[in-house]
């Protein structure tokens, strides 16, 4: 096994002129001129705050008697994600099939209201105006457990074997949406396997246009589904909550989502909502993403850019740790998976650190990490050049997290946030002078996050990019703040999951490869813990070991026996955060086998106390989560670092009819 450290690649800018490279698992800080040499953009050369933030409107869709009916496709555009002195980047993202104009990374917001069902046509339309299949944005690995079209119908969904190293995947593009944390059939979920490519006029011959679940559920279901397109229905049966929607393709979720192809998806209404006191509005159908708006969804991406705009992601596994082989076939050692990738640019809303002009007024901000292994520890600071640890200048209070509100709010200093996890918060401008400018900044380190805080536990991010996320720019009210203060509002209870029908312990491991010329990860896994307290670790195509009773309620206790904390993500699910308790660990901090309890459980953090579908495993520790589970069919469970994700930290379950 490896520290942290030694799983750190390439990451961002962390000083005046200098990079951070892992080569052979010693980290070196190299002039910038070095990235030149790759075509890299120098994010210190980006202006910052000139912009102000787009605020996505609301999805365009069709109003029927008893659903809500949306035509979305994915499709490929060009966007000013960099200032405007810049050159644009290409990018894919979703948008409304009869209203060409909301094409956007991120895309519009899909406003959904309780007990009323969203039924969403999800158009892959990755082609170009003649019709013919565009190829990835981004170096596609095909030696992993991918959707893998060119293997055919026998062949898809496999992870295929090579007599020599291939190059990059350049051909049609699978898509599938999942709808992260929607409570949904099996079906509608997005399962990685559902997959289905553009329906162009050149898939060559003897490709899988479609992957195996997509035609075994068109099958069961009779949907009808043809090529380029799947009809997903939400029955939008679960708390208000503030939701997001994403490619989910076996073996590409990380390239697909890196590329644009996400959302919100915010469900409003029905008994555990609160309808009235809070800050409001957000923006509708046809309304200027620059309006005055005091709900504001927001999501925090990293990401590298060329000098030509076009959106960098790594060719090779060389740039993770300085490795050039040899690859799969002769070594474990994938070609151009990346263990972890951290990009060196933060972009908010699909614009490079923007600003928000705010009123002396309360903001509900609704936060979403969108990275794709990146921890986020979010701060309102007074200076965004500010000593880190810097003080912060407003605290947030937080309503909400994944699956709904809190039991009450939550004042706190920062916010960790984990991949895909999200936080409701209300921030309160009233008493700021006008004039003032305030800085969201990030104090998350620019590598894998193990636990702890800066500056003790880890670095924080490089103070002059990835530290550094938007600014607030405070003018006066233009009218009486009429919402109610976070501190008085009457939040709704935490649900109640029921008795426990059986407990399961899982387990997240690494797989390393050591040889004369290498040493280090090839793929996360996830497993079972055995009677004895050894992992017992499973690929995606293994024999499902998680099976609860429709009806059950269950408890899953997480056993890492990594060195980095990994977001775990439940399909189908909103679940609770029981505990976390420490594990016996070795001299570097990785836990040891058998596993072996060390104290008492210590309680869920404040922030997470409501209903939850990401939850924070830390190394060292056992994390538990419980469940109920309530619709037949079959789900996945995986880590949401995608990078984890696309190469084996992913395991299908199955909801079994009860007996």
């Amino acid at each position: 096994m490896f520290s942290r450290r030694q799983f750190l690649g390439r990451t961002a800018a962390v000083g005046a002129g200098l990079y951070l490279v892992s080569r052979g698992g010693v980290i070196e800080r190299v002039p910038i001129a070095v990235a030149a040499e790759e075509g890299l953009l120098d994010p210190t050369g980006i202006t910052k705050y000139g912009r102000p933030l787009v605020i996505p409107p609301a999805m365009p869709g069709r109003s029927l008697h008893t659903k809500d009916l949306y035509q979305i496709a994915i499709r490929q555009f060009q966007q000013q994600i960099l200032p405007p002195s810049m050159p644009g980047t290409t990018v894919w993202s979703y948008g409304s099939v009869d209203h060409p104009g909301t094409f956007n990374f991120p895309a519009f917001t899909i406003e959904a209201r309780w007990g009323r069902e969203t039924q969403v046509v999800w158009r892959n339309e990755l082609m170009d105006e003649r019709g013919r299949y565009l190829p990835h944005l981004l170096p596609i690995d095909p030696t992993l457990h991918w959707a893998n079209p060119p293997g055919g119908k026998d062949g898809r969904d496999t992870r295929p074997t090579f007599s020599s190293t291939p190059g990059s995947y350049t051909g049609p593009v699978p898509m599938v949406t999942h709808v992260h944390g929607a409570h949904t059939t099996e079906d509608s979920d997005g399962y990685p396997e559902a997959w289905y490519l553009p329906d162009a006029r050149d898939i060559p011959k003897g490709y899988a246009r479609t992957g195996t679940y997509f035609d075994l559920y068109n099958k069961r279901y009779h949907h009808g589904w043809e090529y380029g397109a799947a009809s997903f229905k939400y029955p939008n049966d679960q708390r208000a909550a503030t939701l997001w929607y994403h490619d989910h393709t076996l073996g590409m979720t990380r390239t697909n989502v890196y590329a644009g192809p996400a959302g919100f998806y915010l469900l409003r209404g029905g008994p555990d909502d609160v309808e009235t006191g809070l800050p409001g509005p957000a923006p509708g159908v046809g309304d200027s993403p620059f309006g005055t708006y005091y709900e504001i969804p927001i999501v925090i991406q990293d990401r590298s850019f060329y000098g030509n705009g076009g959106l960098f992601y790594p060719e090779t596994r060389e740039f993770f740790d300085g490795y050039s082989g040899p690859y799969i076939p002769g070594t474990p050692v994938p070609p151009i998976w990346q263990p972890e990738f951290f990009g060196d640019t933060i972009v908010v809303n699909g614009r490079t650190w923007p600003q928000l002009t705010v009123e002396q007024r309360r903001y509900r901000l609704r936060f979403l990490n969108g990275c794709d292994s990146r921890f986020l520890v979010l701060k309102i600071a007074s200076s965004a050049d500010a000593t880190r640890p810097a003080p912060a200048a407003l605290p947030f209070w937080q309503i909400g997290g994944d699956g709904g509100f809190l039991p009450e709010a939550v004042e706190l200093g920062s916010l960790l946030m984990g991949p895909a996890e999200r936080a409701d918060v209300i921030v309160d401008f009233t008493a700021v002078p006008a004039g003032t400018q305030l800085y969201l900044i990030n104090e998350g380190p620019d590598e894998p996050f193990g636990g702890g805080e800066p500056p003790g536990d880890f670095d924080g991010a490089d103070p002059a990019t990835t530290g550094q996320v938007m600014r607030f720019d405070v003018v006066a009210a233009s009218e009486p703040e009429t919402s109610t203060p976070p501190d008085q509002l009457t939040l709704p209870a935490a649900p109640d999951l029921g008795s426990i029908a059986r407990t399961r312990k899982l387990s997240l491991n690494e797989e390393a490869f050591e040889s004369g010329l290498f040493e280090g990860p090839v793929a996360a896994l996830l497993g079972t813990v055995d009677d004895d307290g050894n992992p017992v670790t499973a690929l995606w195509m293994d024999a499902v070991t998680e099976d609860p009773a429709v009806g059950d309620t269950e408890v899953w206790e997480v056993y890492n026996f990594t060195a980095d904390a990994h977001p775990i993500h439940v399909h189908l699910v909103q679940f609770e955060v029981v505990d976390r308790q420490a594990l016996e660990t070795d001299a570097e901090g990785m836990t040891t086998a058998p596993a072996a309890l060390v104290g008492a459980p210590m309680d869920p953090e404040s922030w997470e106390t409501g209903p939850k579908d990401t939850v924070i495993a830390y190394p060292g520790q056992v994390t538990r989560v419980k469940a109920r589970f309530d619709v037949p069919g079959r789900f996945v469970w995986h880590c949401h670092i995608l990078e984890h994700e696309d190469n084996e930290m992913m395991r299908p379950y199955d909801v079994r009819p009860s007996s």
